[in-house]
């Protein structure tokens, strides 16, 4: 059998019906079998478009996504991709193709000794939870194996496999290949301290992270904060893993959650790393009163305290999930109703126009839809004013946060999913792989790009209005940063196009369009998100400031609990 046929019906094996790769000529052995598998292959424009499709398929699958390329370029334009998958905890083997075995350059000093020759194994490794070159083409199933389970075990991630050509076009005998065999390390855990935590606190918190949604332990959290009437609050990538939270903490969070967290006495953070951007810069005043328990699958995630004293559990949150549903129901109390309040007080006060274009969007978003956000402005107006329905899920770059996500990771949702996939972006972000909207209109998506265009770069024309003295060079037309005709790139690219320029615009019909629609949102005053935290201030204090007598009078409410 050619190898390349058996690297095809092992991915096949692996219950992985698609994926995502740019032609090249390393790879060519791996496409010729690709197009003769029941595994189809999706060529997209960019290598970058490939990998975030992989890892849209495998945040909306569960599954492994693969994405391949070629060497040298083609291999290097996944790494941003790649980096991706590892920030994000997303499961994903990447295949690239590399020169002969022969023609490697090993420990000659020179640069290059065969065409397109990268050593991309060294340059992914701080970024892979394994990366190898493969040199015996019978150690194929070995690496395979190997790859696909580092790729899911604990805290997922992405793995590369690079591949010579001489070794996608070897002769094997798959009955006599060497398989991958590692023992699972099984752990009891003893999650009586958490129960324990829980029966002594009159002001909890259930933090949800996206560590929920990468276990799929989305139901269990729904279950578990009911039975034990547990306000939640979430971090920003999971926003949508309850319909009843109170929002989203941190910089760019939600007023509510912030002062939540900031009133609680115990926060318990299921799948939720607390970096900087989630409890600030100065760490012990998240939470000043909480005892903080934190569970985590990756322990060295634990190495960063929020407290000196916090208790830490090194867990699948799914396991204390499921545990945490066992104990006795707990009636709602004084402290649900506090929560109810704070929510109450703050309602509209940092609802600004495109905070409503989103909510208003949202609202004619079906039910179980899949929904893909950009980096930027975009990305927290979605975060902040979404409106999540059943089953609805969302899907950000967050820990590497990389513009030009959205729509190629919208791709990999939509074939994955086969449900329409409504992916947000502003007009810097698309401009990055705006050519995958050819991949789109090639297979018909059911893609609904949600254009934000305010003809500039919000987020860093807000940056340089606070700390440049309105200098706003690059980030708007008159310092050298301009838009194209968005309609006439849709009509380019035969997509049907809509122009939205009021709240009024937006009727219950508005996606109604079959198959692929570009919507583009038209925005023409200046853009910001508010509410933003100060750097080294607490949480709950963010800007534009509240007055004083709200902010101290919030700050009492439930104090006597």
């Amino acid at each position: 059998m050619k190898a390349s046929d058996y690297i095809v019906e092992f991915i096949k094996d692996q219950g992985v019906t698609d994926v995502f790769g740019y032609p090249g000529g390393m790879v060519t052995h791996l496409m010729d079998s690709l197009s003769k598998s029941s595994v189809r292959s999706h060529v997209t424009y960019h290598e970058q478009g490939a990998a975030f499709a992989a890892c849209g398929y495998a945040q909306t699958t569960g599954k492994v996504g693969v994405a391949y390329a070629t060497s040298g370029p083609g291999a290097t334009n996944l790494i941003t991709g790649i980096c991706n998958a590892y920030f994000d905890s997303i499961p994903t083997v990447f295949i690239t193709g590399q020169v002969n075995t022969f023609e490697y350059k090993g420990d000659l000093g020179v640069r290059q000794r065969g065409f397109q020759e990268t050593d991309i194994v060294s340059m992914v490794k701080p970024v892979t939870k394994h990366a190898v070159r493969i040199t015996d083409a019978d150690r194929l199933r070995f690496h395979l194996e190997q790859a696909f389970r580092i790729a899911q075990e604990g805290r997922k991630g992405p793995v590369l496999l690079d591949i010579p050509m001489d070794i996608f076009r070897a002769e094997i005998d798959p009955s006599a290949l060497a398989g991958f065999e590692s023992e699972t390390e099984y752990v009891e855990n003893d999650f009586s301290v958490l129960a324990d935590a829980i029966a002594a606190s009159s002001r909890p918190v259930i933090l949800a992270g996206s560590g929920i949604k990468t276990a799929g332990a989305t139901g269990l959290l729904g279950k578990v904060s009911s039975r034990l009437n547990m306000p939640v609050i979430t971090t920003m990538l999971a926003v949508d893993v309850s319909e009843d939270s109170y929002g989203f903490i941190g910089a760019y969070g939600s007023r509510t959650a912030n002062f939540i967290a900031a009133k609680s006495d115990l926060v318990i953070a299921l799948g939720a790393r607390l970096d900087v951007r989630q409890v600030g810069a100065n760490r012990s005043a998240f939470a000043p009163e909480a005892r903080i328990v934190r569970v985590e699958i990756d322990r060295n995630e634990l190495s960063l305290k929020a407290h000196e004293d916090e208790i830490q559990i090194n867990a699948d949150v799914k396991d204390v999930l499921t545990a945490l549903a066992d104990l006795p129901e707990r009636p709602a109390t004084k402290w649900n109703q506090v929560c109810d309040q704070i929510r109450d007080e703050l309602q509209g006060i940092d609802n600004r126009l495109p905070n409503k274009f989103v909510q208003r969007i949202s609202d004619v978003i079906p039910e179980g839809a899949v929904i893909t956000t950009d980096v930027g402005q975009n990305q927290v107006w979605v975060a902040q004013s979404f409106n999540v329905k059943n089953d609805q899920r969302i899907f950000f770059s967050g820990g590497h946060g990389a513009m030009g996500y959205s729509l190629p990771a919208a791709i990999g949702c939509a074939i994955a999913s086969g449900k329409e996939v409504y992916s947000f972006s502003g007009d810097g972000g698309i401009q990055m792989n705006i050519q995958e909207l050819q991949t789109i209109a090639r297979e018909n998506l059911p893609v609904k790009i949600i254009l934000f265009n305010n003809s500039s770069l919000g987020m860093i024309r807000h940056f340089q209005e606070m700390y440049f003295n309105d200098n706003y060079v690059q980030t708007v037309p008159e310092g050298g940063y301009t838009v194209p005709d968005f309609g006439a790139v849709a009509r380019a690219y035969n997509i049907p196009y809509t122009c939205v320029e009021s709240i009024d615009d937006i009727g219950d019909g508005l996606f109604d369009v079959k198959g692929p629609q570009f919507v583009e949102v038209k925005i023409n005053e200046p853009t910001y998100v508010f509410p933003k935290l100060e750097f080294g201030k607490p949480n709950q204090d963010q800007e534009p400031l509240l007055d004083r007598k709200l902010y101290d009078h919030i700050m009492e409410l439930g104090k006597e609990i």
